[in-house]
């Protein structure tokens, strides 16, 4: 009776098990997979942001396909004006932005690359456009870079387009300027666009020359930038999001109006949220300010415990998420499981994110420092 794209599993695993068990019973749990940064203890410039939303503009609706011009305008403004607001168009998050990208670019039945490891959504949004993702692999040397030998090897009569995750969830990690000009290559070889999810990109640990922050100003192939209101001013409520188009012109003025007339047949953004856009992206200095702090704070944090001891913390670029190395005495399953189930303590393994061994578990930086100071304290102890 139901489609086939909803094939998955909807069964909860064992963590989701105890976490509910753990819950029913009233336990305190040290959660530290908290990323929703209204959660966090974040604190929002509330007058602001509840004036910008009783706009007045908000009582008129006047759709516009690519979202309506002054959001636009704001969103130039994020980027310097460095992209013109004919180049933008507005989604209700990212996750609708893969969905319109994923129906320009594919018919059902292509394929996708996509990063492992990474956020586990994309076979998830691909499925329900009848699209294929296929994993190319991340390497780790001291910092995490594309396997391109590996990448170029997946590479078929049905690939449409490569995604990157710049910097990468949860692996922190930032495209550099000699991976791009490797990647521009391939895909102008094979006639590919390429995706880049740049949600975490204003949230670097350091500076580095050798990094790419952006791929806006793409002039050698078809390429979308996709970031939004969710991670940049810690406002996933808000559900904004965007969509830069750039590459050849004549190839991105067509890109651009096909992905119109997809948006135009939904019309899902907001008008409050566009009208309010301007002022939600003038205040995220504040926002990410308290993000940037807690972050740093936490990994400072984690990166003196772990020294001198069995567990090993992956390097990170950027983003709000750590990577413990953890010792082999129990799969990242009975890691997550013991640690619930005798510390209170939630962690999710490496495998819920693809990582091709064993064994690490995911942290979020984003969690309250004293919450991560005694999680953290309580997962090296078990070793």
């Amino acid at each position: 009776m139901f489609s086939s794209r909803l094939r998955w599993n909807l069964q909860p695993n064992p963590l989701a098990r105890l976490v509910e068990e753990k819950r029913t019973s009233g336990a305190r749990i040290l959660d530290l997979t908290e990323s929703n940064p209204t959660r966090a203890g974040i604190e929002y410039p509330a007058d602001q942001i509840l004036d910008a939303l009783a706009s007045p503009g908000a009582l008129k609706y006047d759709p516009h396909p690519a979202g309506m011009l002054g959001a636009r305008e704001a969103v130039s403004g994020y980027y310097r004006g460095s992209v013109r607001p004919d180049c933008i168009l507005l989604t209700a998050g990212t996750s609708e932005a893969y969905g319109f990208l994923f129906k320009l670019l594919a018919d059902p039945g292509a394929e996708v690359l996509v990063p492992r490891p990474s956020y586990p959504l994309f076979e998830f949004l691909a499925d329900l456009d009848s699209v294929k993702v296929v994993q190319y692999p991340l390497a780790y040397d001291h910092g995490w870079m594309i396997d391109f030998n590996a990448l170029e090897q997946l590479i078929g009569p049905k690939t449409r387009a490569v995604v990157i995750v710049n910097p990468n969830n949860p692996t922190g990690s930032f495209l550099k300027r000699d991976e791009l000009e490797r990647l521009t290559s391939i895909c102008r070889r094979h006639d590919l666009a390429i995706i880049s999810d740049e949600v975490f990109a204003d949230f670097a640990f350091a500076a580095d020359p050798r990094r790419v922050s952006t791929l806006v100003e793409t002039g050698d192939v078809l390429a979308f930038s996709l970031s939004g209101l969710s991670k940049i001013a810690g406002l996933p409520q808000m559900k904004l999001g965007w969509i830069v188009v750039s590459g050849p012109e004549t190839l991105r003025i067509e890109a651009f109006s096909r992905l119109e007339l997809i948006a135009d047949t939904y019309l899902s953004t907001g008008t409050p949220v566009q009208c309010a856009a301007g002022t939600l992206l003038d205040v995220r200095a504040t926002i990410q300010g308290q993000i940037q702090r807690r972050t740093a704070a936490n990994l400072a944090r984690l990166r003196e415990r772990v020294r001198g001891t069995p567990f090993g913390l992956l390097d990170v670029e950027g983003g709000w998420y750590a990577i413990l190395r953890v010792p082999r005495i129990r799969s990242e399953e009975e890691w997550a499981l013991e640690l619930l189930r005798r510390e209170n303590v939630l962690v999710q393994p490496g495998f819920y994110y693809d990582f091709d061994r064993e064994a690490f578990l995911v942290m979020s930086l984003l969690t309250l420092e004293e919450i991560f100071s005694e999680g953290t304290a309580r997962v090296l102890a078990l070793a």
